[in-house]
């Protein structure tokens, strides 16, 4: 199946500055903290295939702000072999108009239904398409498709999204001992994630 934002976070690089008088200044600080952070992904993410030639990435998430986080890596998988796993709605779409995308059960909220559903579906596309890595930013369709693809040999990597500063998402908590990387965007939620590598905001 082919289908043919912006954020309020305020940095501290921000903060001093005067609405009226350092607004520009303010964007462009905020701009290049966000472009750091995502080239940090990006090479992060490039270490640890450790591959020189061609890979296959899937990028695995909910529609809405979960996969606005996925797209914003594009300085990372534009140039890759890619396929999508999303919601069938209007926004993932639009955005992801031209690319290959796999639709998948939604609601998945606490959803048995929607886990076993999507754990066909995960067993299905990941056999088909085999993967070398795994992508995802929540929700809970990311976790059949995770476990499957650990089963399948494929590098797993979770980044938590930045709206939980100090607390653990569901899905966070059910991936996090399995991920080869656990990325998160502030440095308070390395209290709940031990292990995880604090990259900055992406979002």
């Amino acid at each position: 199946m082919k289908y043919t934002s912006t954020c309020n976070r305020t940095h501290a690089a921000d903060a001093c500055c005067a609405p009226a008088t350092q607004s520009a200044s303010c964007t462009a600080s905020y701009l290049f903290a966000l472009d750091t952070a995502i080239l940090a992904v990006s090479i992060l993410l490039s270490i640890l295939l450790g591959k020189n030639g061609e890979i296959k990435v899937c990028l695995v998430g909910s529609s809405g702000g979960h996969l606005t986080h996925l797209y914003m890596l594009k300085p990372f998988w534009k140039d890759k072999n890619r396929f999508w796993v999303t919601f069938d709605k209007e926004d993932a779409r639009s955005l992801l108009e031209g690319e290959k995308v796999y639709p998948c059960y939604f609601p998945t909220n606490r959803s048995i239904k929607a886990l076993i559903k999507n754990t066909k579906i995960a067993w299905d596309v990941l056999h088909k398409e085999k993967p070398d890595l795994i992508i995802s930013c929540g929700a809970a369709v990311a976790v059949p498709f995770f476990y499957i693809g650990k089963m399948m040999g494929a590098k797993l990597v979770y980044i938590e999204v930045f709206d939980r500063i100090d607390k653990p998402t569901m899905t966070g908590k059910m991936v996090y001992p399995i991920v080869d990387k656990f990325v998160v965007q502030w440095e308070e939620q390395k209290k709940v994630y031990p292990k995880a590598v604090n990259l900055g905001s992406i979002f």
